[in-house]
Order: C-alpha cells, then sequence, then structure tokens
C-alpha cells in the first residue's frame, strides 16, 4: 500500500482514485472534497476548529459500480483508518439496531493497529539489536563471573583470556547471524503464551462477540503471562521475538491516546446497505419489519450526529467521523429514510451505471485490473500471458450484455466472464502447459470459451 501524504488537494485526491477507479466523477469529486475539508479543518483557528463538521456523503448506485472501492481506496489514499459496515446487520435477529456503537469500537481497533505498526516501525533498528543479542546469548552464552573493569589483575591471566575468547567467538557469530549464514539452525526460544488461550466463556444476554472478546482479554491480562519454550530455525526466531521486543519498547498509553485522536480527526465508516433499512412505500407504513429498520434508523442517528462512545481504549467523540452511507435503492428511495438521519447525510451522489467503454477500461487501466491479476499469477509459473485488443472488447461486450439481460451486477460481472475464459488454461499450467510457454488470448478463443454464456438464458442461474 502506498503512504499517503495527509495534505493532498483535491485533484491529486481524484488522480489517486483514478489509478484504481474507472469513471464516477462526481463521487469522486465529493469524496476528494471531504477529505481536504478535514486538513483545512485541522488548519482554522482553534476557537471555530470544533463547530465545523464534516459533510457525510450517500452514495446512490447499483452494486459493482465502485461505491465500496471509493471508500475504501479514499482511505488508504489518506492513510485514514476505516471500517465498513453493512446496515442490514443491525437487522438480525439478537441486533436490532442495539449495538449499532460496534461499528465505532471498529474504527478504534483499526487505529490502534495502525498507530502501533508505526510505532513498531520507528523502534524496528533497536528491536532487532535486542532480538540479534537473544539469539546470540542462546548460541554462546556470555561467561559468568567476568572480572570487574576496576579489578586489581592477581596471579594467572587464564580468566580474562576465557572471558576474550568468548567475546570473541560471540563477535564471529554475531556476524554471521547478520549475515544470514545461520538461518537454516534451530534455537530454543522462550515465547510469551496467552493466559486465556483454552479458556472458553459462556456469554450472557444481551452480549456480542466484540464484549466477549474484550471481557476475556481483561481476564487475560489479570492472569500472571506463562513463557512456553520452542524450537525454531533462527530465521523464525527473528520474527517472532522482534515483535514481542518491539512490543515491550512502545508505549501503550501514548498508541491508545494518539489512535483515539487519529480515529476521531481522520476516521471514515462506510455503512453499506442502507436502502436496506429504509422502509419503503409498498411496505404497509410502519408494521412489522418496518418498526425495526426505522428502529435501526434512530439508533444510528446519535452515533452519525455525534455522540460520546466507551471502547476499551478510552472515549471517542464521533463528531468529526467521515459517514460514507451507499446503496442501490432499488425498492426504496433516500426520501424512506427518517428525516433526521437523511438530513446527516448533505451530499447524495448517484453513480453511473458501467457502460462497454468503461468495461474494456476497468479490463486494462487500473493499477490492480484483472487482466495484470491473471498475467502475474501465471507469471509465477513462466509462463507468458498476453491479451489482444479485440479480445478485450470481446470479453467487455460480452460482460456488459449479460449485465444487461441477466442481472446488472457492474464490475463483478468481469470476475465471472474472466474466470470462465481462462479456467481450463489455469487448470493446465504447470501440467500441460510447462514454462516459458507463451499463451495469447485473441477474439477467437474468447468466443469460443465463452460460446452460448449470453444466448443461453438458462445458464443465468449458473452465473453469479
Amino acid at each position: 500500500m502506498e503512504k499517503m501524504n495527509d495534505n493532498l488537494t483535491p485533484k491529486e485526491i481524484v488522480a489517486e482514485l483514478d489509478k484504481y477507479i474507472i469513471g464516477q466523477n462526481d463521487a469522486k469529486r465529493n469524496v476528494a472534497i471531504a477529505l481536504r475539508n478535514r486538513w483545512r479543518r485541522m488548519n482554522v483557528k482553534e476557537e471555530i476548529q470544533g463547530e465545523i463538521v464534516p459533510n457525510n456523503i450517500l452514495l446512490i448506485g447499483a452494486t459493482g459500480v465502485g461505491k465500496t472501492e471509493i471508500a475504501r481506496r479514499l482511505a488508504k489514499t489518506a492513510d485514514a483508518p476505516f471500517t465498513k459496515v453493512e446496515a442490514s446487520k443491525f437487522t438480525e435477529v439478537g441486533y436490532v439496531g442495539r449495538d449499532v456503537e460496534s461499528m465505532v469500537r471498529d474504527l478504534v481497533e483499526q487505529a490502534v493497529s495502525m498507530v502501533k505498526v508505526a510505532k513498531k516501525e520507528l523502534v524496528k533498528e533497536k528491536a532487532a539489536e535486542a532480538v540479534e543479542n537473544i539469539i546470540l546469548d542462546t548460541l554462546i552464552p556470555p561467561l559468568k563471573g567476568s572480572p570487574h573493569p576496576y579489578a586489581v589483575k592477581l596471579g594467572s591471566d587464564e580468566p580474562e583470556d576465557e572471558v576474550e575468547l568468548n567475546e570473541q567467538t560471540r563477535a564471529r557469530f554475531r556476524e554471521k547471524i547478520q549475515n544470514g549464514e545461520m538461518d537454516d539452525r534451530k534455537v530454543e526460544i522462550d515465547v510469551s503464551q496467552n493466559s486465556t488461550g483454552n479458556m472458553g466463556m459462556i456469554g450472557g444476554a444481551g452480549m456480542d462477540e466484540a464484549s466477549m472478546i474484550n471481557l476475556q482479554e481483561m481476564i487475560g491480562n489479570m492472569m500472571p503471562k506463562k513463557k512456553k519454550k520452542r524450537k525454531v530455525t533462527i530465521a523464525e526466531a527473528r520474527k517472532i521475538l522482534l515483535e514481542e521486543e518491539a512490543s515491550k519498547m512502545i508505549d501503550m498509553d501514548e498508541v491508545k491516546e494518539e489512535a483515539i485522536s487519529k480515529a476521531e480527526n481522520t476516521g471514515i465508516i462506510f455503512i453499506d446497505e442502507i436502502d436496506k433499512i429504509a422502509s419503503g412505500a409498498s411496505s404497509g407504513g410502519g408494521k412489522g419489519p418496518d418498526v425495526s429498520r426505522e428502529g435501526v434508523q434512530r439508533d444510528l442517528l446519535p452515533i452519525v450526529e455525534g455522540s460520546a462512545v466507551n471502547t476499551k481504549y478510552g472515549v471517542i467523540n464521533t463528531d468529526h467521523i467521515l459517514f460514507i452511507s451507499a446503496g442501490a435503492f432499488h425498492y426504496s428511495k433516500p426520501s424512506d429514510l427518517i428525516p433526521e438521519l437523511q438530513g446527516r447525510f448533505p451530499i447524495r451522489v448517484e453513480l453511473d451505471n458501467l457502460t462497454k467503454e468503461d468495461f474494456l477500461k476497468i479490463l486494462t487501466e487500473p493499477k490492480n485490473a484483472l487482466t495484470k491479476q491473471y498475467q502475474a499469477l501465471v507469471a509465477s509459473e513462466d509462463v507468458d500471458l498476453t491479451f489482444q485488443k479485440d479480445a478485450l472488447e470481446e470479453i467487455a461486450e460480452m460482460a456488459f450484455q449479460i449485465n444487461e439481460e441477466v442481472e446488472n451486477i457492474g464490475a463483478r460481472r468481469l470476475h465471472t466472464v474472466m474466470s470462465r475464459l481462462l479456467n481450463e488454461i489455469l487448470f493446465d499450467i504447470p501440467d500441460t502447459i510447462g514454462p516459458h510457454a507463451k499463451i495469447v488470448i485473441d477474439k477467437k478463443l474468447v468466443q469460443e470459451k465463452l460460446e452460448g454464456l449470453v444466448q443461453d438464458k438458462d445458464l443465468s442461474r449458473y452465473i453469479l
């Protein structure tokens, strides 16, 4: 993942999103403005800084047009904590919107993880040195009872010679460890073991999985830490011990404080399928499941408006978290949401359905284009895969046609078509198609492999 500056201009943000997402310029512009406004807020006068709230965004569009990808890539571009939840999850039995705060707790967990990774990177060299000493002490323990530096030497020089010999041996072994010459040699190390590893717990009424994990972790912290001996190679020992030593060197209180601040000021929560909790006009006016849906909306409202949420790392204020919601709105419309919640998503963007030209661009232009992914997969077996232009045009045409005639699932249709096209080739590598082979995908091959996929509508039950 490329780490970006936190002060990218809107045009630069759109340029970053263009590397992965085709079209949807209106949506890109709006999320770019929202992201830039966060940087602007952090640089205004302090007395008004707290008054500026983010303009939350509602993305409206069919499945597979890029709603989730826009939000996810935006968070990566900004190096911001990001969590995705499905609004329909809160209508399940046992939830009924009761624990909508879990999305904020997930965001804080993500922020803590990001800050820990950054802090560990800062102490990496120091931790690596400590790990090197632990491995060296295991291989060649330092001599006990070495002479004191100010002790008066009496009689024999033998103890000093032994110490010098030990130090010379350790120096030689240190050099070998640094050069990786001893990576395959096995050593026995002490590894910290989770005290609650085998502890089962029975949850009470109203306790969700996250609460159970938090309770288990709290009990684990109260119990004494156990050490377990493991025999591993020096290469493995270096990885295991590096994580432990780096964790010891970072201040968790500082991590928690920084993570809470990061989540509050730069966090992004993506609420998908928000249309599933909207009460459609045709569904009977507030009876049956609509009551539950409206309840979920009312529980979401204080989180989106801004409230204090308790997490195991401390209290987080949601006032300045950016909420991006999305939905297809096939059977309902944004006005079916309760007015208070509608007002909290002032920016509405309708995403365009993908055209044949969009499909062709999706196959070739993004950094993570499907064609590039399949080329990388077969390249790992020393096989060269190339797609002719007319073949890509045919794939785009077929994907578009199936979406029109069967079910519009957007860009996800390309995964189905490409998988069907390359299934046999991927199976034959490396047994039938050996290394250094060159495979060219042309229009004729595409038509042969995908023959009948479009014409026979009965096949629609087998197509995603």
